[in-house]
């Protein structure tokens, strides 16, 4: 996907570039560079991303068997994983329709090759395979599919329209086209954390914002589009065949792997939003990042993950 990446969910996106979603969304696109310009480690954010989306599998497990119910799941027998990043979400989708072959596509040849290792540890090596390729230039060599998938990924790419209709142009008739888009800003913390100015998160979401619009006008091909996703599948010549939100739910008190996602998400925060906060908020993160502060991430007894992710969906007639 025109490798400029997001760091964060991801999808290494050290923050999951939905508007007001810094997360690193664990699934991901690939893209080479932060925003700033220094290139990913891809071997080192691979770990981060596969996590994440580990964490969030049962809302995306969920989102599947949802689509299971639009579509004859048996009579699903070819997958893209559009920005599949390390593949967590590619054989979620593999389980999902037992008779398909599931593809990872993806631009980081680091994070599909994880795709394939964890096929291989799920006993899905059979059925999931992996594809690399950059978008939308190579959106004509992926073949044909009865669904489509692409999380977060969708936005990564200039003119979506276009992009849409090309994706459309894939399905076999009866497929379905799934965008994953939107939702909710993910939460970590509550309103008052004991120190610093309440609402931390509503705040760091409006700079994430900021950076999103950015990151947008930013990607080669951009045209300014709403983001009515309906209409858009709808213009791609697809039915509208309905739209949910997912939500994962971890509450207090989280597992060492919840709390590791917060202190990495945090972090990035703190190093790439570092301009666009205020000096009380950078001081803020600075505490919950310190581990010697009794009220750090590291110790913070109130800490929880909640996410929603939306799901829209379409058919092609």
């Amino acid at each position: 996907m025109s490798q400029h990446t997001a760091t964060h969910h991801g999808h290494a996106h050290g923050h999951q570039h939905t508007p007001g979603d810094p997360h690193t969304s664990g699934h991901r696109h690939s893209h080479g560079s932060h925003h700033d310009g220094a290139p990913l480690d891809w071997n080192e954010i691979a770990p981060l991303l596969e996590r994440q989306a580990e964490t969030e599998s049962p809302a995306y497990a969920d989102a599947a068997a949802w689509l299971g119910t639009l579509t004859p799941a048996q009579g699903i027998r070819r997958v893209l994983d559009i920005g599949s990043g390390p593949g967590v979400v590619t054989g979620v989708l593999a389980e999902a329709f037992p008779a398909a072959e599931a593809v990872a596509v993806d631009g980081s040849p680091e994070l599909l090759a994880r795709a394939r290792e964890r096929a291989r540890e799920h006993g899905l090596d059979t059925r999931v395979s992996t594809l690399h390729t950059e978008l939308p230039e190579g959106i004509a060599e992926l073949g044909r599919a009865d669904v489509i998938w692409a999380g977060n990924s969708l936005h990564h790419i200039g003119d979506q329209r276009a992009a849409l209709v090309e994706f459309a142009g894939l399905l076999n008739p009866g497929g379905l086209m799934v965008l994953v888009e939107g939702g909710l800003p993910a939460r970590h913390l509550p309103w008052h954390i004991g120190f610093g100015r309440p609402g931390l998160e509503a705040r760091l979401d409006a700079a994430n914002a900021d950076r999103f619009a950015e990151m947008r006008a930013e990607t080669p091909g951009h045209k300014d589009e709403p983001d009515d996703w309906r209409s858009l599948l709808a213009d791609a010549g697809l039915t509208p065949a309905g739209t949910r939100t997912f939500l994962t739910d971890v509450p207090a008190p989280v597992s060492p792997v919840v709390r590791e996602l917060a202190l990495t998400h945090f972090g990035r925060v703190r190093d790439g939003y570092g301009d666009r906060l205020d000096a009380d908020d950078r001081a803020t993160l600075d505490r919950l990042l310190d581990p010697a502060e009794e009220l750090s991430l590291h110790h913070r007894t109130d800490l929880f993950y909640l996410a929603a992710r939306t799901v829209h969906t379409a058919r092609k007639g």
